[in-house]
């Protein structure tokens, strides 16, 4: 059978025995030539400053079009990255779409005028949005295809929920496409191979023979930096050789037959189900890393003249005249045809409309599905007698349990209820090695919040991930642009930051970049804090404003069970990410405990709660300070006579703005206390706010309680004396009472 290059619906056919026919070999020079024309139009508008930034394929073409043209647009998923501009043409992307995005249009589709041009996007092809972040887009192919194939095996999860089923549900707005036999498709330069993710891409493909086809466009330099400096021995394939299950393949990548030959027997193996694959491809760069770059500064004149001989458009037109394909004058032609086609698909992309600047803030968060809304508010509105909640719950309205327990209780009716959902971190499993499960009890989690629910969900929801935060989440992010939801777990906030490119760059980004094409609605949740008694610097960090700060997160951190359960619940539900952190001191505190709430128990985030009314002056707090805030309020009534409204914030990103600002201009004084360190933590911009917008109101100035700037000690004495105390607490309320 041939390969029909011609037709992006007909991909992914095997190539004819005999080599590539006549008609194959001109196509694949017509994709070629293509790209570099837009390529070169691109410098042309960017030379003319029509446009704002250039990075072109040049050289690569060859192997992207091989690349392609083994594929499935719209079949199989496609994780790029940023120089791939020959493949998305080849995939279907044309070249209007791509010069849109160079103009920063508003139709541009990839990302209506927010990323640069080549970060590539279309639903309608299954290219996932690219970021300029380099090789954490292949843990996000890793997620996608674990997603496929947990969806092939499960068919029934991709059913969307019935239009009553309790609160809100993302999955209203995630519809589901999978195959059996799908293959995910994603790509680097040589350069990146140096990243932590490309290592752990690798791991978790190669455990679990995921269908993935990794590609390495090697052209020899990392910007400046060349190969042998970045990579040891100067060849990558031979440091990745070791891992099992993998089809290996290491191609010129100037020569686009060979290039489709590799990837054909690649994308085989993967869609046999026999594991993953990895193409090297020996490319050139033929212009320099980007039009911000002069590769004249750090290259011989005869190692880029050398490159030039392996031009892969020049191989392919002395091969065309060679074997008598194609004349001198239609190639000539062709290329004609093919400047024309650039320069009127640049004539159309700059007569385009612009973005309006009324709408930046649009994709920010889901405009599907608000957190916010009453569609979770159910909080007084639950009647007690339903029983569930697993091994942690029991009946509804049963006896006190701990923030521990509804927590794992709500993770236990979460996981009933929506088959999409997976659980997986550091120790979540019950145990690995399954067959253990028959005389141990099983470990569920360091904090034991995961308790059971391997045991009753089973090993493909519920399992141990590498010991590798950044592995976590970028998964995630792969799981959960598929449309399943995620609900991962970082073991210790301490440790996050590993995640946090992924978290920042990728996870909170990926709505709005898209332009609300792509979302990846994770939960992540993340013990956090101190008071542990020897917890020590690597075990009581809080540091929650870094991600407050992020447009895209939502960041929640309720104070007692009930509210952790309820917000738990929405988190799961939402339509957002979700950073959910969880107060170890306040895990199996008696402080805060309550009876199972029921299976549909929600709360709507940005609603804080007034968990002690009063007069004299507003306490504005959330996690681990409410309870010794409350402790300070009752000693401040009894031995001072002042009355304290402690404002329980419970979600930070949003947070309820309404409650601070009709509690300041009752009290007309004010304290945010927080664990973090003073010194820009989160209490910072609520002061701000409230010296912005409250002034008039007050008649004190606006006090901030929290840790010293420094790290938490691992002596008792010394952590006492770090973290803020009731006493601390006291006298900042005492003090400014006499203000």
């Amino acid at each position: 059978m041939e390969l029909a290059v011609s037709s992006a619906g007909e991909h992914g056919t095997a190539v004819a025995s005999g080599g590539l026919s006549p008609r194959q070999m001109v196509e694949i020079y017509r994709l070629m030539v293509l790209s570099r024309r837009v390529d070169d139009r691109e410098i042309l508008l960017k030379r003319q400053q029509k446009i704002f930034f250039q990075l072109s394929a040049a050289g690569h073409e060859a192997l992207q079009v091989g690349a392609a043209l083994a594929m499935r647009p719209g079949y199989d998923w496609f994780f790029p990255y940023y120089r791939d501009r020959a493949l998305c043409l080849a995939l279907g992307v044309t070249p209007v779409e791509m010069l849109l995005q160079a103009v920063g249009a508003a139709t541009d589709p990839a990302s209506g005028g927010r990323q640069m041009p080549t970060h590539w996007s279309s639903r309608p092809l299954h290219i996932v949005s690219t970021s300029s972040a380099t090789a954490t887009q292949l843990l996000h192919a890793v997620g996608c295809a674990e997603a496929g194939r947990y969806f092939s095996r499960h068919p029934e999860a991709a059913a969307r929920p019935e239009a009553a089923s309790g609160a809100g549900d993302y999955r209203a707005f995630h519809d589901v496409e999978f195959h059996g036999d799908e293959v995910v498709f994603t790509s680097l330069g040589e350069g990146s191979t140096s990243q932590g993710e490309f290592w752990e891409a690798l791991n978790t493909a190669s455990n679990q023979k995921l269908p993935v086809v990794f590609c390495v466009e090697d052209n020899g330099y990392a910007i400046s930096t060349p190969v042998e400096v970045n990579t040891p021995g100067g060849n990558i394939s031979r440091l990745v050789a070791n891992f099992p299950n993998f089809h290996f393949a290491e191609v010129d990548g100037t020569d686009p037959e060979a290039c489709l030959r590799a990837f054909e027997i690649a994308v085989a193996h993967c869609r046999a189900g026999r594991g993953p694959a990895f193409v090297h491809g020996h490319c050139v760069r033929h212009y320099s890393h980007s039009l911000s770059d002069d590769d004249k500064l750090y290259r011989s004149t005869a190692e880029r003249e050398a490159d030039d001989l392996r031009d892969p458009l020049i191989l392919m037109q002395m091969r065309l005249l060679r074997e008598g394909i194609l004349t001198e004058d239609e190639i000539n032609a062709l290329e004609q045809q093919l400047d024309r086609e650039a320069a009127e698909a640049a004539e159309r992309a700059l007569e385009a409309p612009l973005p309006m600047v009324a709408e930046i803030t649009e994709h920010v968060y889901s405009e599907d599905l608000d957190p916010t809304s009453t569609a979770f508010a159910t909080e007084h509105t639950e009647a007690p007698g339903i029983a569930g909640g697993g091994t942690a719950g029991g009946a509804k309205g049963s006896g006190p349990r701990t923030m521990a327990d509804l927590i794992n209780a709500c993770l236990h009716d979460e996981m009933r209820r929506d088959p999409r959902i997976v659980v997986y971190g550091q120790d979540v499993a019950d145990a690995s090695r399954e067959q253990a499960l028959a005389e141990v009890k099983g470990k569920g989690g360091v904090f034991k919040l995961t308790a059971g629910l391997q045991t009753e969900f089973g090993s493909e929801r519920v399992f141990n991930s590498p010991l590798a935060e950044s592995n976590i989440v970028g998964r995630a992010i792969g799981y959960a642009t598929r449309g399943m939801k995620p609900v991962v777990e970082i073991q210790f906030f301490d440790y996050i930051w590993p995640a946090m490119h992924q978290i920042h760059n990728e996870l909170a980004l990926m709505r709005w970049r898209s332009n609300g094409v792509w979302a990846s609605p994770a939960v992540i949740r993340v013990p956090i804090g101190g008071y542990l008694t020897g917890g020590s610097i690597y075990h009581s960090q809080s540091g929650e404003s870094i991600f407050t700060h992020i447009p895209g997160l939502r960041v929640v951190f309720p104070s007692n069970a009930l509210d952790a359960n309820g917000l738990l619940r929405t988190a799961i539900r939402c339509d957002d990410p979700v950073l959910f952190l969880e107060h170890k001191r306040l895990y199996r505190e008696t402080y805060g405990r309550a009876p199972y709430p029921g299976p549909e128990f929600a709360i709507p985030f940005g609603k804080a709660k007034i968990v002690r009314p009063g007069a004299h002056i507003t306490l504005v707090t959330y996690g681990a300070i409410v309870p010794r805030a409350m402790q300070a309020a009752e000693r401040a009534q009894r031995q001072h006579g002042i009355d304290v409204e402690i404002i329980d914030l419970r979600t930070l990103n949003p947070y309820d703005w309404e409650a601070i600002a009709t509690s300041v201009r009752k009290t007309s004084r004010v304290i945010v206390a927080h664990e973090d360190r003073l010194s820009w933590g989160y209490g910072a911009e609520i002061a701000a706010r409230i010296g912005d917008e409250l002034f008039d109101s007050l008649d004190a100035p606006v006090r901030r309680v929290g840790s010293m700037d420094t790290f938490v000690a691992y002596q008792p004495i010394l952590e006492d004396a770090i973290l803020p105390q009731p006493e601390t607490i006291l006298k900042a309320i005492v003090e400014l009472k006499a203000y």
